[in-house]
């Protein structure tokens, strides 16, 4: 992943980025208190993510999350 990116970063026009996603319910089922997520709204985020991404002329550069 980190070599597709970097070699992303140094060609014109071509964009790339990585999205963690939780466990699916089924799949938090076996991880007692991870986060879950419906496969349904996954895609859907992953969606809206996208079609934002690709209205973006630039990176916007924002640091989020938490560590564990």
């Amino acid at each position: 992943m980190y070599g597709l990116l970097h070699s992303l970063r140094h060609r014109s026009g071509a964009k790339g980025g990585f999205i963690h996603i939780p466990y699916l319910p089924e799949q938090a089922a076996a991880h007692p208190g991870e986060a879950s997520m419906a496969v349904e709204t996954v895609q859907a985020a992953l969606e809206t993510a996208i079609a934002v991404a690709l209205q973006q002329d630039g990176d916007v550069k924002v640091g989020g999350g938490a560590t564990h």
